[in-house]
């Protein structure tokens, strides 16, 4: 299973590639923000604890469905 997403992976024009790594870059990026946002005290943000937990929670839901969108356009 493993060979055949590297095959994949292989297959795809410079051009797919780079986009397949921007969209992991993304993906990580939205995950770490929301993850910042909910647990990092510290961070300049003057919202209320419940706001910053919703607002990174969405950040963390986006982020996954940012994921299984890029899995899915990986898997054609």
């Amino acid at each position: 299973m493993l060979k055949d997403k590297l095959n994949n992976i292989q297959k795809k024009s410079l051009k797919e590639r780079f986009l397949l790594v921007l969209g992991i870059m993304f993906f990580l990026i939205y995950l770490v923000l929301g993850l910042m946002i909910m647990f990092w005290d510290k961070l300049p943000l003057d919202m209320e604890p419940k706001y910053r937990y919703a607002f990174g929670g969405l950040l963390i839901v986006y982020s996954a469905i940012r994921f299984l969108r890029l899995i899915n356009s990986n898997a054609e």
